[in-house]
């Protein structure tokens, strides 16, 4: 399988485009898929100035294989918010984002759901609203590489 390396260069450079096309929606509220996310979703509220960064979890792979279910768990009260965007490093299948966006929508149906990471990959179940690049191969980011033990 083919890899790419994801540097902090690549991503430093990134997080900025990425957050500019984020601070024009405005969100009250960055929402990070942990883990993937979490990094990006930190880097972007440093940004655009925002400190409601808050975190939910999913579990779609086992290292690079990708699981037939995905969980999601650690939902944050949203109830006081209406624009949020939910962020990760990569829309891969899409069955992830989709399944977090349905569990938001029943629990909080008037949220605003935008949806923003740095990889696309063509043929996911949806695209993002924001993203930079697009995938077609594995994607080795820096967070995942640069801190094994």
């Amino acid at each position: 399988m083919e890899k790419v390396y994801y540097s902090y260069e690549m991503f430093k450079n990134d997080v900025n485009i990425l957050s500019s096309k984020i601070n024009d929606f405005n969100p009250e509220v960055v929402l990070a898929v942990a883990r993937g996310g979490l990094t990006l979703g930190h880097f972007i509220c440093n940004t655009i100035n925002n400190r409601n960064l808050f975190s939910i979890n999913s579990i779609s792979y086992d290292n690079e294989i990708q699981l037939s279910s995905v969980e999601v768990f650690n939902i944050p009260d949203l109830s006081a918010y209406k624009k949020i965007v939910i962020v990760d490093d990569i829309v891969d299948s899409g069955k992830t984002l989709l399944k977090v966006i349905d569990i938001l929508n029943d629990k909080f149906p008037n949220l605003d759901i935008k949806i923003a990471s740095i990889y696309y990959k063509d043929g996911a179940l949806l695209k993002p609203d924001f993203y930079i690049r697009n995938a077609d191969c594995w994607i080795d980011f820096f967070w995942e590489i640069d801190t094994r033990l």
